[in-house]
């Protein structure tokens, strides 16, 4: 295959390539502040569909909504984000959020039922959004700092992992921490994913080990044992992801090239 955007090569770091969900379209976007699309064509020329520039407004991360309709982009150093409207064309500034006190947004995560936003703050704040208005629900609190969150699923809970190597489950209806566990061996928490049939939960720590664990352990037990620790990783493990049918487990360092192992 030839790469996906060589008719619009990024200017910078890229920092998200995510497909379409359900047209065969490929997103880009990265640092040289611009979030390009592509129709993805068999073996063939990628041609661009449109790019669109954010001013001054290096990107953080990109992401497609559920129903494929608008794409949520996060700065690098802004308390604001857009939202890229593909079916009025329009790009629509959310410059800040009532009840949302943080300097930066940078990370967050779109539930799968199309619902809720999830930012990811500071001081180990989460502040879940409605996806429709983009207004504050409720904010939610783990001890020490939050490096990264996901969603089950059925979008009914949410595992986040703290810097400290601990896990929270919280349950999206309530708000309320259903579980907590600690990460075997973690000394600082990375990254997190939960497969497709929600049988396994992988947690990726600087160490650059990737822990598998069974979900029903990890509801049930404060210090679970992983089914499988993934030591091929050398450096720290920046990205976790399960396929669609839950047989492979990607694991990815960012910190060297590459570093990237399907278990």
């Amino acid at each position: 295959c030839p790469p996906a955007n060589q008719e619009r090569f990024a200017n910078g770091k890229l920092v998200t390539v995510q497909f379409h969900p359900s047209a065969q379209v490929v997103m880009t976007a990265g640092h040289d502040r611009s979030v390009s699309l592509f129709q993805v064509k068999n073996f063939s020329l990628n041609p661009k569909i449109q790019s669109i520039y954010l001013e001054s407004f290096p990107i953080y991360k990109a992401h497609f909504s559920m129903d494929g309709e608008q794409v949520i982009a996060t700065g690098t150093h802004h308390s604001m984000f857009f939202v890229y409207d593909m079916m009025a064309g329009s790009i629509i500034p959310i410059p800040k959020v009532r009840g949302v006190e943080e300097k930066f947004l940078r990370n967050f995560e779109l539930s799968p039922d199309g619902s809720f936003m999830l930012l990811i703050g500071t001081s180990g704040y989460l502040h879940l959004l409605s996806m429709k208005t983009k207004e504050l629900i409720s904010t939610m609190k783990v001890n020490g700092r939050c490096t990264a969150s996901a969603f089950t699923p059925d979008s009914s809970k949410i595992y986040s992992y703290s810097k400290e190597g601990e896990v929270f489950i919280w349950d999206v209806r309530s708000r309320k921490c259903l579980q907590k566990f600690e990460d075997e061996g973690s000394l600082e928490g990375k990254c997190i994913a939960i497969s497709k049939n929600n049988q396994y939960v992988a947690c990726g720590s600087s160490s650059g080990v990737v822990n598998l664990y069974t979900t029903d352990v990890c509801l049930k037990e404060n210090r679970p044992k992983p089914v499988k620790a993934i030591m091929n990783l050398v450096t720290s493990a920046t990205c976790v992801t399960f396929n669609p049918t839950t047989e492979i487990l990607a694991v990815a360092s960012r910190d060297t090239d590459e570093a990237v192992k399907l278990v």
